[in-house]
């Protein structure tokens, strides 16, 4: 008959503690690990955007954390530090521009390139890409005394091109620059003169 004490048991199965024990340990390191990189990608990622803010702050073409992009108010601006969008210049109805067409005392400035221009353009305006300013102002300066009143365009109120043109030729003097925020698209829809 077996009783406690003949009965002699392996020492590994006295011992022997229930699957789900095991199963933890066995799950440990593998938890301790995820958890080391979870803690890793977040300091790195926290360190990164810290960066990215310091860089924005410092950048003198940093971007503004409040920006302007109702096209309702005029040309959309992230409001950088440099930005050319000023709203004193727009002149936001067509009608307006329409006027100062008719009266023949403004130059037109397409600040588009070039291609866009040669597709259409408003009757009369000269080809000036906001991009291809340092190319073209002496030729500009030779042509036009900076008393002169300007209207800049370019694709509408999504299109920065103008305002740029607009403040590069306001520094080189043509403080009577004018900028038309809906540009030629508007313009060919009302009907007003194009080439």
């Amino acid at each position: 008959m077996l009783t406690a004490k003949n009965f002699k048991m392996p020492l590994e199965v006295w011992n022997h503690q229930p699957a789900s024990h095991m199963e933890k340990d066995r799950r440990k390191p593998i938890m301790e690990r995820q958890n080391k990189i979870i803690k890793e990608v977040s300091i790195i990622t926290g360190l990164s955007i810290m960066a990215g803010f310091l860089i924005n702050y410092f950048s003198p073409n940093g971007i503004s954390y409040i920006g302007s992009w109702d096209t309702a108010s005029g040309v959309i601006t992230a409001k950088a530090k440099n930005d050319a969008v000023v709203r004193e210049r727009e002149i936001m109805d067509v009608k307006t521009v329409k006027q100062i067409f008719d009266t023949g005392k403004a130059v037109f400035i397409d600040a588009r390139p070039c291609k866009e221009y040669e597709n259409g353009h408003i009757k009369g305006a000269i080809s000036f890409p906001a991009a291809q300013f340092d190319e073209r102002i002496e030729i500009f300066l030779s042509n036009y005394p900076p008393s002169i009143s300007i209207v800049t365009y370019c694709s509408g109120r999504e299109c920065r091109d103008s305002h740029e043109l607009a403040q590069m030729l306001i520094d080189s003097g043509f403080s009577e620059t004018r900028v038309f925020i809906d540009g030629y698209p508007t313009w060919k829809k009302e009907g007003y003169p194009i080439e």
